[in-house]
């Protein structure tokens, strides 16, 4: 009896999507200090993390919305927009809090746009979101007038470039982050909602959860953490680029899909989606390290993605087999 418990706990923790991708990350990991004399430096390691890091802090609300059946394209555009905000206030000496207030307010309306579009109107998140990244994107280019800016006081600067423990702030912000959600997502009433409403939101609707409200405040919550990555990643580069996020949506899908989250709603966690960041950015790493072309590094983050979304549906259809 205590062999058949011992075995099923085992097959249970293979079964998680996180236990298979940290073996994965160990696997390449393993590999790459043979491949490359600079992989276990401690310097690529903190290079890695950081670039990991504003990606994670998208992944966090991409979880939660597909948890509840959501997603949102928009993030990159977004994550754009909060860091020309940010520095164009700044630029015109607009008091430090009140210029990041000003880019998370701006990122969290764009968030409650697509919420009100997606769950009031009704229209499918996937065509609402492209055209809100597309539409963000041009309106980043008009205010920055198609130029970066630069040149933002240390103040701001600090946010991305201090240190602690001689780890850089985004990678701190980052793990923080992650913790709490982490623990919202799977421990509070209110944010374990989002499992009901993507396994069923019509029993969701009628066992007492506020649907459309809950998706609207996903929305506005993926916007906000999407405008505070852009406030980071304004200050660790000290200016404001009109292709910043540019691309970084469907990272950020490909790492959480990989995490354990499904595009049919109803799983996911934001640890996992954190190593599927992971994975993605050590792939891209290893590459790098290697001397892989940019152009083909491309080609293997789309493979990636791809490659995560057939596992999604690989995966629906034996549980909805095995169910049977």
């Amino acid at each position: 009896m205590a062999q058949n418990n011992e075995k099923n706990l085992l097959q249970k923790i293979i079964a998680m999507r996180e236990f298979m991708i940290i073996f994965i990350i160990l696997i390449i990991g393993l590999i790459m200090t043979f491949v490359s004399p600079h992989f276990l430096t401690s310097s690529n390691l903190k290079a890695l993390l950081l670039r990991v890091s504003i990606t994670s802090i998208l992944a966090i609300g991409m979880t939660i919305l597909l948890t509840a059946g959501d997603f949102d394209l928009s993030v990159g555009s977004v994550l754009a927009l909060s860091g020309a905000i940010a520095a164009i206030a700044l630029r015109a000496e607009v008091p430090l809090t009140l210029a990041i207030l000003l880019a998370l307010a701006a990122a969290t309306l764009v968030g409650l746009f697509n919420g009100v579009v997606v769950a009031k109107v009704g229209i499918n998140a996937f065509i609402t979101t492209l055209a809100t990244m597309m539409a963000v994107r041009g309106l980043v280019m008009i205010i920055m007038g198609g130029r970066n800016i630069a040149g933002l006081p240390e103040s701001f600067t600090r946010i991305g470039r201090s240190y602690f423990f001689n780890i850089q702030s985004p990678i701190w912000i980052s793990l923080i982050l992650i913790v709490i959600f982490e623990f919202l997502l799977r421990k509070t009433k209110f944010f374990r909602q989002n499992y009901y409403i993507g396994g069923n939101p019509l029993s969701a609707m009628f066992s007492g959860i506020e649907v459309q409200k809950m998706r609207i405040y996903n929305f506005m919550l993926t916007g906000f953490l999407a405008g505070l990555a852009g406030i980071v990643n304004t200050a660790r580069f000290a200016a404001a680029t009109t292709t910043a996020g540019d691309g970084l949506e469907l990272q950020v899908v490909a790492a959480v899909i990989l995490g354990g989250a499904s595009l049919k709603g109803g799983e996911g966690t934001v640890v996992g989606a954190f190593f599927g960041a992971l994975l993605m950015g050590l792939i891209i790493n290893s590459l790098n390290l290697i001397g892989v072309d940019v152009y083909w590094q491309t080609f293997v983050q789309g493979s990636i993605l791809l490659f995560a979304v057939v596992v999604d549906q690989y995966g629906k259809k034996k549980t909805l087999s095995a169910s049977a």
